[in-house]
């Protein structure tokens, strides 16, 4: 049966779209071929010309190997090597600026984000959403303790933030054109990438989605290491001030509290009575104690990202560029 002129013309305006799938790797050699065979699976039938922009971050394992052999015989595929380990974020932001897609999708390359869901996202997208998050309704494959922490940080940094933040969605995401060209824009060192998308704003929507265990290895995220509070402390220095204001106001409270403990030892030395408010008085001094400790801390923090930033350090650097059509030098990466 012949098409009609608005379904032909609606087929020949998706050919011309080009989505570029961003993936951010380290050490994945077990994943990338079923990946990869996914990926293309999910975009082959929705029409859209597509490029698979992998940015390997110093990997110590095959996959770099693979991927140039897969590269021999798959137009889709681009590499991206960094010269050294420099953050799921930074790889990000590398394919950002290599990305040629009138639509960009950001995901994890551990294949607990299913490519089956991408017609739709990209469905939703083509109506006119600008950024199309993916949005975890359960979580398979981890363990009870892992969700719980995941699930209440989540709504932690939401209550904490100065914008409204999606719950339960991560780096799965389909992204316009214009949202990645403000990114770009955006000279922020240590950038919190889902909090920024989010800030950007114009139009969001969500598909709804269960996260698969991972399909090979381990993870390399565990809830017992550095790097989900370094990405805790990352989320909420980012996007909040309100841990500067409740040292502020824990400031004025201890403050307070402590003159009137000063009183009390005052009126007790003068009545001859003080040996148990000596032992009060020493708690009180252990407590605030801790507290400008913990206050020193949360300022070390801000001025922590103050610094980063004033040093002006690249993102990334780029050692390698593997199937772009224009040759990328490794000085490219410099570019903050």
């Amino acid at each position: 049966m012949d098409s009609t002129p608005a379904e032909a013309a609606a087929s020949t305006e998706a050919q011309s779209k080009l989505i570029s799938v961003v993936l951010s790797f380290r050490n994945e050699e077990g994943v990338l071929e079923e990946l990869i065979r996914r990926l293309e699976a999910a975009l082959d039938p929705v029409g859209y010309d597509y490029e698979l922009i992998f940015i390997n971050d110093a990997s110590s394992d095959r996959s770099h190997e693979i991927l140039l052999s897969l590269l021999e015989s798959d137009p889709h595929l681009r590499l991206l090597n960094t010269s050294s380990r420099f953050g799921v974020v930074p790889c990000i932001y590398a394919g950002f600026e290599r990305a040629r897609g009138d639509a960009v999708v950001t995901m994890d390359c551990d294949l607990q984000d299913p490519p089956e869901i991408l017609p739709e996202m990209l469905a939703k997208w083509a109506a006119g959403a600008d950024v199309v998050h993916g949005t975890r309704s359960r979580r398979h494959g981890e363990s009870f303790i892992k969700m719980l922490v995941t699930k209440w940080a989540y709504r932690v940094i939401n209550a904490l933030a100065d914008i409204e933040l999606p719950v339960d969605t991560g780096l799965y995401k389909v992204m316009d054109r214009r949202i990645i060209d403000h990114l770009l824009l955006i000279p922020e060192q240590d950038p919190y990438l889902r909090g920024l998308v989010a800030w950007v704003g114009f139009k969001q929507e969500h598909v709804f989605y269960e996260r698969e265990a991972r399909f090979a290895g381990k993870t390399h995220f565990p809830l017992i290491s550095s790097n989900p509070i370094r990405t805790f402390a990352v989320a909420v220095m980012s996007s909040s001030r309100v841990p500067l204001a409740t040292i502020l106001a824990l400031g004025m409270i201890l403050t307070s509290a402590s003159a009137v403990v000063l009183a009390g030892m005052l009126l007790a030395a003068i009545f001859g009575s003080g040996a148990g408010l000596a032992y009060f008085a020493f708690t009180v001094l252990v407590l605030l104690g801790g507290i400008q400790l913990l206050a020193l801390g949360v300022l070390g923090l801000y001025l922590g990202r103050v610094y980063r930033q004033t040093r002006g350090r690249p993102h990334y650097i780029i050692e390698s560029a593997v199937g772009f059509e224009v040759a990328t030098k490794p000085e490219d990466g410099d570019r903050a």
